[in-house]
């Protein structure tokens, strides 16, 4: 009898298993392809611009980035938590009230910190002071509304176990558009007019990437919202689940992406440049486990929610193999090939082999922990994952001014690596 229970549980977990590894696969090339058009974004940044102004650019869109997630309120990963439980237990009502509380604040808040990066680009300290920095967040604040619905919407459109619209839209649509503009601009000459039309043109397929998701989720939320079932759930639960993970999501954004402002700051704007080209393989490392944590996250939400806790632990183990087998070999090579690697955008940038070093060998350290932050928020335990992330964040602040003033990039890539 035990044996006959057994097999249908064991079959249905391959098939979860199964289906989830389709989906990661998908997602995995939609996220090399996204790789590939980032280092084709850094390439022509590198070697369109000077070093102080590749710097501006990117101090520019890391502030746009980190603007992104203060505007999302920890949402994203809500619209997948929540979409996911309150359909496996068939909760139509539920799901209806949760897309009106998740998604509407999203777009009030963007709009305020759009405001704020407009009005207080000058304001801020250390790199405040460049106008060519200055101009370029401006440029991309107008950009930001559009940005984090997208993120927001293509997350909900994951809750349904929908791949197709963050693969397609986020992950190719994007970043080729992104690619092509700025090819486009450096053909022309237009590169010339300054840098702030590299940031414009860079965060323009926002608008209507952002237009095309909303279509995406409204064809999938119609069959599945209903408003003739009572519910339990409120927005009180989609906010108190939201709230530590707002903070946690912008700590880690931060752990992105503040270390390249703080090099502008601290140790100038080319420093800057040569830190973000010497790290861009770890942007690529962070896709691959976005790409596998995305298809992960809404099955085992639902395991947890039915409190299945062998086809999580199964979920995990097989996630956290996929990501080492993905990335390693990306880092063993950065790592054997570090001159070549760097010499790809320009003798201008030659001299990082021990950034990248630094940062490939902590890389592969963090990986094989597989997919940690993404099992605790599954979970429901947001205020552990708040704790791990703030904790990395100080360290990181910490390390980087102490050594950032005095390395430059190589401090702050010991601090990444402390992290």
């Amino acid at each position: 009898m035990t044996a006959t229970m057994a097999s249908p549980r064991l079959e249905a977990s391959r098939s979860m298993l199964r289906n989830v590894a389709r989906g990661g696969v998908a997602n995995l090339i939609g996220t090399a392809f996204t790789g590939v058009a980032g280092l084709g974004v850094t390439w022509l940044v590198a070697r369109a611009l000077p070093p102080a102004s590749a710097g501006a650019f990117f101090s520019g869109t890391a502030t746009f980035v980190l603007g992104v997630a203060v505007a999302k309120l920890g949402s994203q990963t809500s619209m997948v938590y929540w979409p996911a439980r309150l359909r496996a237990t068939g909760d139509g009502e539920g799901l209806a009230r949760c897309l009106r509380v998740g998604l509407a604040p999203v777009v009030l808040a963007a709009v305020a910190v759009a405001a704020g990066l407009w009005f207080g680009a000058g304001k801020i300290p250390g790199v405040g002071q460049e106008p060519g920095y200055v101009a370029q967040v401006r440029a991309l604040a107008l950009f930001l509304p559009a940005a984090a619905l997208t993120d927001a919407v293509l997350a909900t459109t994951r809750g349904f176990r929908v791949m197709r619209p963050t693969v397609v839209l986020d992950r190719i649509v994007r970043p080729l558009a992104q690619l092509l503009l700025l090819a486009g601009l450096w053909i022309t000459g237009a590169a010339s007019h300054g840098t702030a039309v590299f940031a414009a043109m860079w965060a323009a397929p926002y608008l209507p990437v952002a237009l095309l998701a909303g279509y995406a989720l409204a064809r999938l939320a119609r069959p599945a919202v209903s408003t003739e079932s009572t519910s339990d759930f409120m927005p009180s639960d989609f906010w108190r689940f939201a709230a530590p993970r707002a903070v946690a999501s912008m700590a880690q954004m931060a752990l992105q992406r503040v270390d390249v402002l703080l090099v502008a700051a601290l140790a100038g704007l080319a420093p800057a440049a040569l830190y973000v080209v010497a790290g861009r393989f770890v942007i690529l490392g962070q896709f691959v486990n976005q790409a596998l944590s995305q298809s992960v996250q809404p099955r085992l939400a639902e395991r947890l929610a039915i409190d299945d806790r062998v086809a999580a632990n199964a979920l995990y183990k097989q996630a956290t193999a996929w990501l080492v087998l993905t990335t390693w070999p990306l880092y063993y090579l950065v790592i054997t090939y570090s001159s070549l690697y760097l010499g790809l955008f320009g003798r201008k940038y030659e001299g990082g082999e021990r950034i990248v070093m630094v940062l490939a060998l902590a890389m592969l350290v963090a990986t094989a922990c597989g997919m940690v932050d993404m099992v605790l928020a599954m979970g429901g335990r947001t205020w552990q994952n708040l704790f791990n992330v703030a904790l990395a964040l100080v360290t990181m602040l910490g390390v980087d001014a102490l050594l950032v003033p005095r390395h430059g990039a190589l401090g702050a890539a010991v601090g990444l690596a402390a992290a």
